[in-house]
C-alpha cells in the first residue's frame, strides 16, 4: 500500500535492524555446513555482537575456534513475529554474515555484512550505522503494547480507520495493530484475499510508554473529530466479504 501515511516519520534501516535483535527470542545459526536453531539462548552487546550459549553437543564453539580469520563462514538469521495474530506474521527478517570467535568458552558472532528484509524489500544495513544504532525505545514493551490494544481496545483500533483514506479502506474487513515505534502505529488492514498496511504518524515521537498512550490520545481524538467514521465491511461466511 502506497500512501502519503506509510512515508512518514520511521525508525532508520539500522534502529530496525537493531530492534529486530534485540526482540527476537530465537535465531538460526549456519556454519560449517550445519544449521541450528537456538532458543532463548542469545544476548546482545551495545554494539550488536551475538553471544550464543550453544547446547553442550553443538558444534558452534568448534566452528568458532577453526573459523578463518577475516573471513565470514557464518550466518545468523532472525525473524521478527508480529504479536498479534494476522496473516503474514513475519514482519521483517535479519541475515548477519560473518563469523564466529570463541569468547569466555562461549561462541561469538561478529557480523561482517547485515541485511534487512521487510515487506517493502530488502536493504543493506551500514556497519557503522548499525553498531552505532540503538533499538526503537518501545521495542521491547511492543508485543505487550500492541496486544493489549487488539484484545481490549479493538473499538479504538476500529475507530483509527476514521484517519485512513478511502481507497486503503476499499474492501476491508478487519484491521489489526501491526507494529508500533516511537515514531507512529502502524495498521493491518485486511481484505478477503490481500491486505496493506497504513501508518498513522505521531505529532512527535514517544520516547516511552506514557508518551506513547498520550500520542494514541491525540490520533483517536482527531478519528473522533473525522466527519465521516468508515465502517468496515463486514466478511461474509464464504469468506468472499
Amino acid at each position: 500500500m502506497d500512501d502519503s501515511q506509510s512515508r512518514r516519520a520511521a525508525p532508520s534501516v539500522a534502529e530496525r535492524a537493531r530492534s529486530v535483535l534485540a526482540t527476537a527470542w530465537s535465531c538460526a545459526v549456519t556454519a560449517e555446513g550445519g544449521r541450528e536453531e537456538l532458543v532463548g539462548a542469545h544476548t546482545v552487546t551495545e554494539d550488536g555482537r551475538v553471544l550464543l550459549e550453544a547446547p553442550e553437543d553443538s558444534t558452534l564453539l568448534a566452528a568458532a575456534v577453526c573459523a578463518p580469520r577475516g573471513e565470514p563462514s557464518a550466518v545468523v538469521e532472525f525473524a521478527d513475529v508480529a504479536p498479534v495474530p494476522i496473516r503474514r506474521r513475519i514482519r521483517a527478517r535479519l541475515w548477519m554474515a560473518g563469523r564466529l570467535v570463541p569468547e569466555g568458552g562461549r561462541p561469538a558472532f561478529e557480523a561482517s555484512r547485515v541485511v534487512l528484509r521487510q515487506e517493502s524489500g530488502a536493504s543493506v544495513v551500514d556497519l557503522d550505522e548499525f553498531t552505532a544504532a540503538a533499538p526503537d525505545p518501545l521495542a521491547t514493551a511492543e508485543a505487550r503494547l500492541l496486544t493489549h490494544l487488539a484484545d481490549r481496545h479493538a473499538d479504538a483500533v476500529e475507530r483509527l480507520t476514521r484517519l485512513v483514506d478511502s481507497d486503503s479502506l476499499r474492501g476491508a474487513v478487519r484491521v489489526r495493530p501491526l507494529a508500533v515505534d516511537r515514531h507512529g502505529l502502524t495498521l493491518r488492514i485486511e481484505r478477503a484475499r490481500a491486505h496493506g498496511d497504513v501508518r498513522l504518524a505521531f505529532h512527535a515521537p514517544a520516547d516511552d510508554v506514557a508518551r506513547l498512550t498520550e500520542r494514541i490520545h491525540v490520533l483517536l481524538g482527531q478519528a473522533g473529530a473525522a466527519s465521516t467514521p468508515r465502517a468496515l465491511q463486514r466478511q461474509r461466511a464464504d469468506g468472499d466479504g
